[in-house]
């Protein structure tokens, strides 16, 4: 398959996207009392997953760069999950809801995890394929 080119690329940047708009249409319905507080909050933490991935992608240059961008969008995905909590707490999103994106936001932290595991194979320019796990 082709190499990886662009941070877009990477299954887990789709993921985290896709999750965050998720999060975004979800929080249209969030109280406007809330606006300035959860839904700000939460729904920049899971942006903040993404760009950070983008980052880390341009960083990869520097393994160390590298690892510290994605352990941010780790601790933003980690971040995510207690907003999603408070907003579950507050009957703002149902049980089903909360679990499905709680467990998006577990696929993504282990897809991150990995990378940070494996940051040599990310940050040798020599063999990206299309088919790596993340």
């Amino acid at each position: 398959m082709g190499t990886i080119k662009i941070h877009q690329d990477l299954k887990v940047y789709q993921k985290s996207f896709e999750t965050a708009q998720q999060i975004y249409e979800l929080s249209k319905a969030f109280p406007k009392e809330e606006l300035y507080s959860l839904t700000d909050q939460i729904r920049r933490s899971s942006r903040s997953v993404s760009a950070n991935i983008s980052e880390a992608w341009g960083k990869r240059k520097y393994e160390k760069s590298f690892i510290a961008k994605l352990t941010d969008s780790e601790g933003e995905a980690r971040e995510t999950q207690t907003w999603l909590q408070f907003a579950h707490a507050c009957c703002y999103i149902n049980e089903e809801q909360y679990k499905n994106l709680y467990n998006q936001y577990n696929q993504i932290i282990g897809m991150l995890v990995n990378m940070i595991n494996q940051s040599e194979k990310w940050c040798s320019f020599s063999s990206l394929k299309k088919d790596d796990e993340n």
